[in-house]
């Protein structure tokens, strides 16, 4: 069998399986096993060894399975950079690139902001701001040990030298860890409420449940935030589900004049910003 037509089967095995996104998903996989890019599998009639067969096969079993394609891939892009994700830890997502987008353009200017990302699983938001703003200082917080190990993995895969690792509780507050004063509070904690973790898309059930369940309403962690972090950061940026900024904007109300919601790529509510701590003169200028 060729290249294309190892291909053209795998494509065809993940469509077959439901599987919406299977002819780049089977590509990606091929990629990986072969190193050959895109092209080269189009167009390249040269043989398959049987080596190569079986790890393919083995990787499309795995993926009609229900294993997240990130997974058998072993890294995932998030906002440029590549990280390193597996199983225990939460796989990167287009829509918390939000809250990069918003820590870069707040503290563009500020000549050494601190910067604090809490339940930072892969460290993908803490870790890129940490790479765009070379002058910050990055203290990242993981509760999970499986976590904490693609977090000090990707650390050395960026080459960031200007982020402190942490590995913690947020429940057990700010005190607990001797973190300083933050420009910025930057977080994408688990949301979900604990009756709807059961029925979420199979691939996400393979996600740590531990980044997923967050409590009865799944407002646990933001009540956290808000009664021992909130009130020692200066803005802050956190990630929730569609149905929940309400809830999160007023939490954020009782500690920031300026309170916004802002929308991912689908048009959905899905972060909520604080600016402009109460009790200080307002200076900040984003919108």
């Amino acid at each position: 069998m060729t290249l294309r037509q190892c291909l053209r089967v795998g494509q065809a095995r993940l469509l077959d399986a439901g599987i919406e996104n299977g002819d780049a998903e089977a590509r990606w996989l091929l990629e990986s096993v072969t190193g050959r890019a895109q092209t080269a599998l189009l167009l390249s009639e040269e043989q398959v060894s049987d080596a190569v067969a079986k790890v393919y096969e083995t990787l499309l079993a795995r993926r009609i399975a229900g294993e997240p394609v990130q997974y058998l891939l072993g890294s995932w892009e998030f906002y440029g950079f590549s990280f390193a994700v597996g199983e225990g830890v939460l796989i990167p997502r287009p829509e918390t690139e939000l809250l990069v987008e918003f820590a870069e353009r707040l503290l563009a200017a500020h000549p050494a902001p601190v910067i604090l990302d809490l339940c930072a699983g892969s460290g993908c938001i803490g870790l890129s701001i940490a790479k765009l703003l070379p002058r910050a200082r990055v203290w990242l917080l993981e509760k999970e040990q499986a976590a904490f190990a693609y977090l000090e993995e990707n650390r050395r895969r960026l080459g960031v030298e200007n982020a402190v690792l942490i590995q913690g509780d947020l429940f057990d507050g700010p005190a607990a860890f001797g973190l300083p004063h933050a420009d910025l509070l930057v977080s994408n904690p688990p949301y979900i409420a604990s009756e709807e973790v059961p029925g979420l898309q199979r691939e996400v059930l393979r996600e740590p449940a531990s980044a997923l369940d967050g409590g009865a309403d799944g407002l646990d962690f933001y009540r956290a935030l808000a009664k021992d972090w909130l009130p020692r950061c200066d803005a802050a940026a956190l990630e929730c589900g569609e149905t929940q900024t309400d809830a999160v904007a007023a939490l954020l109300a009782i500690h920031y004049q300026s309170v916004a919601v802002r929308r991912d790529l689908n048009g959905l509510p899905r972060v909520v910003t604080g600016t402009d701590p109460v009790g200080k003169e307002p200076i900040c200028c984003y919108n």
